[in-house]
Parts: structure tokens; sequence; C-alpha cells
């Protein structure tokens, strides 16, 4: 690719340069599939005549949405080459990786620093800007079937606990419609003692959706109630420390599983029911619990009449919190409720879990045990409709 040294400077006299952004919402477990075929397609792009960079991005609020953005000497050789069959060839495999594109083609009018300057750069050998410890979205967050998880968590003062969810359980829900691309879909509340956990599922852009919650007159009312009780005090009206919160109370998904009903449909399943449970687990072995989880709920899952609809993994500093959709009361069925096979199959799982006494991980009595120290009391489980 032509580098900004080697870029040809511009004259009054010449077509403005082109900017052409290429927006890709990527099929579920595919990622891999479609940066290989990305990094095969870039590389033929770079001899095309006219062609001078490009860049792929991965969307902060969506894992699964990605940008590519290229740039043009001019409209003239991009167009003669997008129409060409070279470039229907050429994009062949990213067909089967990505559900929907959408093209922005763009003339380049002003642009800082403008040709001719020298950028600044930060110092340094490589050098390049970090992410704000107070970016309430520090990462992509999990997208499973066009739908974004995510969650909060944060403590409240001990003895505080009933006042505590009785605000939280009696608000008037924001409008479900954020943007033309972004949605609330449901919002589900747990509490543990004096832990509070609240589970957000989005359509388009997380973090487009939470700025949006944050500013409903509702919303702010209920946090503003909740602050005497916090254990660590926060400022919603001071951006700064707005952000700071929601970058410390992030609890983000790094594990879903879906029967093919759920996937399709970001609400859950008539006739099911969520339940929240969160694990006691060794230090440093948070994430092979939910790997493993994931896995047992997959394999599970495959025997017809299976109680599971769906189940999310939630991780942050040792802490792991498992929801799942259930289509009878999780005490009818613990091992699916808990993602543990009775037998020497959780033998894995009790390496890295702390389970209290009597919650035997072998037997379906002691996996029930096992959930009744784990279980977490809903609060309010509101879905799109109720929003």
């Amino acid at each position: 690719m032509t580098i900004a040294s080697d870029r040809p400077q511009a004259t009054p006299t010449e077509p403005p340069r082109l900017r052409v952004v290429l927006l890709l919402d990527v099929h579920d477990g595919h990622e891999q599939d479609f940066l290989a075929a990305y990094e095969q397609i870039r590389h033929q792009v770079a001899d095309v005549p006219g062609h001078i960079s490009d860049q792929l991005c991965q969307s902060l609020g969506n894992a699964a949405q990605w940008l590519i953005t290229s740039e043009w000497e001019s409209a003239e050789p991009f167009l003669r080459w997008v129409d060409s069959a070279a470039h229907r060839k050429m994009v062949e495999p990213l067909h089967n990786c990505v559900r929907d594109t959408r093209s922005l083609r763009f003339v380049i009018a002003r642009e800082t620093p403008e040709q001719g300057q020298v950028p600044r750069r930060p110092s340094g050998l490589g050098a390049r800007p970090q992410l704000q410890s107070t970016d309430p979205v520090p990462a992509p967050p999990l997208s499973a079937g066009g739908v974004v998880h995510h969650a909060i968590t944060f403590t409240v003062k001990p003895g505080s606990e009933q006042a505590v969810a009785k605000i939280l359980a009696d608000y008037q829900s924001p409008r479900a419609q954020v943007d033309a691309t972004t949605r609330l879909c449901r919002t589900s509340l747990y509490m543990q003692g004096n832990r509070v956990v609240r589970a957000v599922e989005v359509q388009g852009d997380l973090a487009n959706a939470l700025r949006h919650v944050a500013a409903q007159p509702e919303v702010r009312a209920v946090e503003e109630a909740v602050n005497p009780y916090l254990e660590e005090e926060r400022d919603l009206t001071d951006p700064t420390s707005a952000r700071a919160f929601f970058a410390r109370a992030a609890l983000p998904a790094v594990q879903h599983f879906a029967t093919e009903k759920t996937t399709e449909d970001a609400a859950t399943p008539d006739g099911t029911t969520r339940y929240a449970f969160c694990y006691p687990v060794r230090q440093g072995c948070g994430e092979a619990v939910a790997i493993l989880l994931a896995e047992q709920d997959a394999l599970a899952a495959a025997a017809d009449g299976h109680p599971l609809a769906s189940s999310t993994m939630f991780l942050r500093d040792g802490l792991l919190v498992r929801l799942v959709d259930l289509r009878v009361p999780w005490q009818q069925a613990p091992a699916a409720a808990a993602g543990i096979a009775p037998g020497e199959e959780s033998w894995a799982l009790r390496q890295f879990l702390q389970p209290g006494p009597g919650a035997d991980l072998t037997t379906t009595p002691g996996i029930a045990r096992f959930l009744e120290d784990c279980a977490m009391e809903l609060v309010t489980d509101r879905q799109a409709q109720d929003l």
C-alpha cells in the first residue's frame, strides 16, 4: 500500500480525493473467516490504480459491526474498479461472512493537517494513543444474533438492600428506540446480598444505548435516588465521574449460547423464565469456567426437550454471573440451569469453583444446593414492548 509520505499532493487543478466507507455486520462465528478474507483482499486492492490506503475498524459498541474505509486519488478510478468483473470476483469471499453491508462515498473537501504539513505524532517509537481508563465500553462487547450483551454491577451499603430494590423496580422505562440503528431489547436487574447486577440486551451500538438511557429523566431520577446508598460515591451529573463509574461497573459478557429460536429473535421465546446466578470461582479461573459452562450448554441442549433456551456469562475481576432462560423452573432442572453435568463430567469445573458445604457437583441434589447459594434475587426484567 502507498504510505502517507508517498501520497501525491493535490493542486487546485486536480480532482479531489475520494473517501469510501463500507459498513458491515459480520455473522456470528464468522469473524476469523471475515478477517482472512479481508487480509487477502486488501493486498489485491493495494495494486489497483488510484488506490491510496484503507483501514479496517471494529465497532467499540458492537463486536459484530465492522468498518472498512479506503482513500482514492479521485472518484474516477474507484468507480471504474468497483464496476469491474475483477472487483466482483475479489469480494466474493466476504459474501458468506456478512449479513448486511452499506457503502458510502465522500469527496474530501477539508482535512487536518492540510496537505504538505507533517502531522504531529505521539512521542516515542511506535507510540499510539491509549484508551482512557474511564471508557464505559473498554472493548467491543459480545454480540450474538445481532444482539449485544452487556452488564454493569455495583454494591450498596449493607442494610439498604430492600430500599434499593424498591427504587430500582419502580421506575418508568425509557423509550426503546434509541436511533435509526439502535434499540433497547431487554433489561434484567438482579441482586445478591448488597450487589446489584443489571444486564442489558441491545440491537445496534451499545455505547449509543448507554448514552441514551443515561440522558432520560426517569432514569436520572432513579439513579439519583440510589446514590445515597452506594458504597462508592458517584456524580452522574459530571460527565467525567459518570464515565469513570460505568467503566468501573462494567461487567462484560464473555460467553453466550442460544438455541436456534432465540438466536433468530432478540426476545426470549414464550414460556421461558430468566434466572441469574453468581458463581464462586477460584482466583484467575473465571474465564475457564465461562468457557466450560458454554461448552456444556451447547452439548446438553442438543438433546430433544432440553429446558435451556439460552445462557450468557458475564465476567470481570473474578466476578462471574450466569444468566439463563429456562423453559421450566430451575429447581426442576438444576443441571441445565447450572451448566454442570452430574458425575465425572463436572471434574474440570470442580477444580475451578469453590462450592459451599453440601454442594456436591457430582450429584443433582448437590448441584441444586450449589445453585441455592448462587441464586440472585430478581428485581425487574423488562423486554422491549415494556420499555
